[in-house]
């Protein structure tokens, strides 16, 4: 399940749009009912940008999604392979948490 949503998020991230950080993000959110939600980053020269895990989260709650079992996130800057951990933001932590 985890690989699984590994490869949802990486292909995910291919939809990224981010012309200003470079860092494009790719979210897989899986419910407690075992659908899958996934997400990318997409950002505007503002501050009105989306992340990732907002915008998987969004999907989901506007499909009546409330019971959430994980949040696979994988990062890296463009043209790059994602390695490691890639934590949330401030933002999306608090978003997640309420």
């Amino acid at each position: 399940m985890y690989k699984e949503d590994i490869e949802l998020a990486k292909k995910a991230r291919l939809n990224a749009c981010s012309p200003y950080s470079n860092f494009e993000v790719g979210t897989a959110l899986r419910t407690k009912s075992g659908k899958v939600y996934t997400g990318c980053n997409i950002e505007n020269h503002g501050i009105q940008g989306i992340c990732g895990e907002r915008t998987a989260f969004s999907k989901a709650l506007s499909e009546g999604e409330r019971e959430f079992k994980s949040i696979t996130i994988v990062g890296a800057k463009k043209n790059e392979e994602p390695k490691g951990k890639c934590m949330p933001c401030g933002y999306c932590r608090q978003f997640m948490s309420e």
